[in-house]
């Protein structure tokens, strides 16, 4: 049920794409309207983890999912019969809100219900709904666009939220242990929650705009964003700490394990979340594929990440910080392929049989991707105190949104900056467009070999051996959180 809950709220970031067509059409929206439909629910999305993580650890896991699976329902259904473009920018951004609060319950719950033997298997299972539900977005979209017609479809990709959570609901209710009641709270620290909020919308903002207007001017806003971000370090360090209750545990990111994660999170979400979207660029606005075929050709990706998160899980506790560093090998690898691919093929065969050649190259990159998730989600909560780990899950989190807004932004740049000055149409339009999906690719192995770098010191400085398991390092946690009472002993 919370992997239910996670997929569709992952799937609404990318779903979206190919329902912007129909939107326009059956609302009559322009092009500033389509873009915030999917700028709202990324912003709003990509500000909530922390804070969200934070309400979990302190007012309990199941009761702060259930509040956001309950939320996300009623925004679902409010775009859904949305009338005007207004109302579907506003229920987007309410979905969004309700969203970034369901993802740090669900790796927290994962902390506190699973012995940390079993962990790897059971982020197996997130990983692969993360990466299915990132990848296949474009295709469910097309399919119940092609359904429910052009003027209408787009409806049902959202009312199809509905009856999916609300069995959620029902059996995360059911089946969720119940968190004991009473005890102390701490209060929220409202200061600091607002200079973070503050400064992530700064990071996110510029990048998301970006798609809409490709102004590079509103780089110039990430400088005020990261003194924002400062003055909340700093408030955390010192007047949130004195106060009993800052919002971060700053001492988390003296934890190596962590640290890291959270590095390597930010450089692979960069890698990995605009390639799905400057492959649908060059397929559709270069090769005339539809939106349903390049969908398909996305696939690919889906199921490679589909078998290769679960499988992750399962190698993580043999092989340790090992299965990072081959699993971003196989990213790479799988990306130049595609790279590659596009650069030999675009204009020299016909556009139907590109997505034939590209397609194990995709696999490839699908596989390595999903074999990222699981074990960097784990390693990097590995040795975090379970009481606090909604707060720590929703930092990772953070930081993911974070690389999926920069990314997007990044990547699309640089294809639009490669794409300019394209023929109108014919074969050296395709030859153009394929250059600049392999430009914007070869941005991605610059970033997906960082990553590797850090996963590649991670092993040199903590290796594991072959059979055992991290040893957990306690966070300072409040001994009132309702949470570290409901969380089982680890054996």
């Amino acid at each position: 049920m919370c992997v239910s809950a996670l997929s569709i709220t992952l799937l609404d970031v990318s779903i979206v794409t190919v329902a912007l067509p129909s939107i326009g059409t059956g609302l009559d929206a322009d092009a500033a309207e389509l873009q915030w439909v999917v700028s709202g629910y990324a912003l709003a999305f990509g500000m909530v983890p922390i804070i969200g993580g934070r309400l979990g650890d302190d007012r309990g896991r199941k009761r702060m999912l259930m509040v956001g699976i309950g939320a996300f329902v009623v925004f679902s259904a409010m775009v859904g019969v949305a009338p005007t473009p207004g109302v579907v920018i506003v229920g987007r951004v309410l979905q969004g809100l309700a969203g970034g609060l369901i993802n740090p319950q669900v790796s927290g719950l994962v902390q506190q219900l699973f012995p940390r033997p079993e962990r790897g298997r059971a982020f197996g299972v997130i990983g692969a709904a993360v990466g299915i539900a990132t990848a296949a977005g474009p295709v469910v979209g097309g399919v119940i666009i092609g359904l429910g017609g052009e003027t209408n479809g787009w409806r049902l990709c959202f009312l199809i939220n509905v009856p999916i959570g609300v069995v959620a609901l029902v059996l995360c209710a059911w089946l969720l242990p119940t968190e004991p009641t009473g005890g102390g709270r701490r209060a929220l620290d409202l200061p600091g929650a607002a200079l973070l909020t503050v400064g992530v919308f700064g990071l996110l903002f510029p990048a998301v705009q970006y798609d809409a207007s490709h102004d590079l001017r509103l780089a110039v806003l990430v400088v005020p964003a990261l003194a924002v971000l400062a003055g909340f370090v700093a408030w955390e360090r010192g007047p949130g700490r004195r106060r009993g209750h800052p919002l971060i545990d700053l001492d988390l990111f003296g934890i190596r394990s962590y640290a890291d994660g959270v590095v390597l999170a930010l450089l692979f979400f960069i890698a990995y979340t605009g390639t799905p979207l400057v492959l649908v660029l060059f397929l559709q606005d270069g090769l005339g594929y539809s939106a349903l075929q390049s969908g398909l050709t996305a696939s690919a990706y889906a199921v490679g990440t589909a078998v290769s998160a679960p499988i992750a899980g399962r190698l993580l506790r043999r092989a340790g910080q090992k299965v990072l560093v081959v699993a971003l090998l196989l990213f790479t690898v799988g990306i130049a392929s595609a790279a590659g691919v596009a650069a030999l093929t675009a204009g020299t065969v016909a556009p139907g049989h590109v997505a034939l050649f590209l397609a194990p190259a995709l696999l490839v990159a699908g596989l390595g991707g999903g074999a990222v998730m699981t074990p960097n989600q784990a390693l990097s909560l590995a040795e975090v105190d379970v009481r606090g780990g909604s707060t720590a899950g929703g930092m990772l989190q953070t930081s993911q949104r974070i690389g999926n807004a920069a990314g997007a932004a990044v990547m699309t740049a640089i294809f639009y900056a490669a794409a300019t000055g394209a023929a109108a149409d014919g074969l050296r339009r395709q030859e153009h467009y394929g250059s600049a999906y392999t430009a914007a690719l070869a941005f991605s192995v610059v970033v997906a070999l960082a990553a590797l770098g850090v996963a590649i010191r991670d092993v040199r400085r903590r290796p594991i051996p072959t059979g055992t398991t991290v040893a957990a390092v306690p966070a300072t946690v409040d001994a009132r959180d309702p949470a570290a009472v409901a969380a089982p002993p680890d054996r």
